[in-house]
């Protein structure tokens, strides 16, 4: 029996994001392998959608988001990995076990502060509050495009785009009116429905004086 493969665009998106990971920094070190360190995930806009830390390596807790491995944001549908188009990393290569939780958490928080501020919604889709802290100075980051040129056009169109997020919203909705959640979950539900409001009334305003149905 043939071992069944996954589809040609997902392996290709999956060798985009090695390939990311692999990224060597001015030292020659692999980014990706740094033990512990900052991310943040980006839409198909630029927008800033997601943002964590890691005390496992930057490799393991990326892959574990975007590929194999289900994480709580990914499987109570608050971040889908499908929306996922540009990565930055910030790693950190040689923090005492003694430091992390402090360093890492100003770094967070300083990366936090940095997307909202360049968010046009003023908001990303955690669902757990990042403490304010007075900013710190973040190592060099990495970041890129992780879906190819081949795949990008079809995966960006707007429309494909628009379908996934109200899918995406109806999961979401879907597990609040099932569960005790928190008022976190209820704003990420939120702020992705102004997400789609966004992107519906750009499309409409794109396609306005045509007739898609027109023969």
């Amino acid at each position: 029996m043939t071992r069944k493969t996954v589809p040609a665009d997902v392996a290709a998106i999956r060798a985009a994001i090695n390939e990311f990971l692999n990224t060597k920094d001015k030292e020659g070190r692999i980014v990706g392998n740094s033990k512990c360190g900052v991310y943040a995930f980006f839409d198909y806009d630029a927008e800033p959608i997601y943002v964590g830390q890691t005390i496992e390596k930057l490799r393991v807790r990326i892959r574990r988001h975007l590929t194999n491995h289900r994480t709580d944001a990914v499987a109570m549908n608050v971040l889908d990995p499908f929306e996922v188009a540009e990565i930055e990393m910030w790693p950190y290569f040689d923090l005492n076990k003694q430091d992390e939780k402090a360093i890492l958490g100003a770094a967070e928080s300083t990366v936090y502060q940095r997307v909202l501020a360049a968010s046009s919604f003023k908001a990303v889709l955690n669902e757990k509050d990042i403490p304010k802290v007075k900013t710190v100075k973040l190592p060099t980051s990495v970041r890129a495009r992780i879906i190819p040129d081949e795949i990008y056009e079809a995966r960006s169109h707007a429309d494909v785009r628009i379908a996934r997020r109200a899918s995406t919203i109806a999961s979401l909705a879907r597990v609040i009116s099932e569960r005790q959640v928190s008022a976190g979950l209820r704003r990420t539900l939120l702020i992705q429905a102004r997400r789609l409001e966004r992107l519906a009334e750009l499309r409409a305003e794109e396609m306005a004086g045509t007739d898609e149905d027109s023969d």
